[in-house]
């Protein structure tokens, strides 16, 4: 591990919140290359194994949260140029992602003492299935995997004695 990855920040979720869902959107990076034949369907190969996706966030702060927030972003993630890690939603649900500001936040006074900040973040790696879970399934039956998690779900957070050893 380099010194950079040793002292990357972290989101300061006791202090700022995670973005809303509201206006929420992750963009993958492109990776394809495709040359336009003169007959014929064009040809696409691939670039790269890893592209950054962009993130679109939004928070909604109270006055005190957002001189936290401006603060964090000028001394912690220098500017928008450090990397710092982030919980973000994907389409495994809420998981730590490594990001950066792509550019200054923008912020606007949304309603009496509401701050609207908007921004958009990079992200080195998108938390995504492996290989080997997105091929278990799609080569399982769906449905009883998913009722057999529910189950599992229902057995330890529901019916198992809450008691401790």
């Amino acid at each position: 591990m380099s010194a950079d990855m040793a002292s990357i920040p972290v989101w300061p979720i006791e202090r700022l919140p995670l973005p809303t869902v509201e206006g929420y959107s992750v963009t993958p990076g492109e990776a394809l290359t495709r040359t336009d034949m003169e007959s014929g369907a064009a040809r696409a190969r691939r670039r790269f194994t890893q592209t950054p996706a962009r993130v679109a966030v939004r928070w909604n702060l109270r006055p005190l949260t957002y001189a936290i927030f401006e603060a964090w972003f000028k001394f912690e993630a220098m500017e928008g140029a450090q990397w710092f890690e982030i919980e973000l939603l994907g389409g495994i649900g809420l998981a730590p992602h490594q990001a950066r500001f792509t550019r200054a936040y923008q912020a606007r006074l949304a309603s009496g003492n509401l701050w609207e900040v908007t921004a958009e973040l990079e992200l080195r790696n998108r938390a995504m299935l492996t290989r080997d879970a997105l091929g278990v399934l799609v080569e399982s039956d769906f449905d009883a995997l998913s009722g057999s998690v529910d189950s599992l779900d229902i057995l330890i957070h529901q019916q198992l004695p809450t008691e401790r050893w």
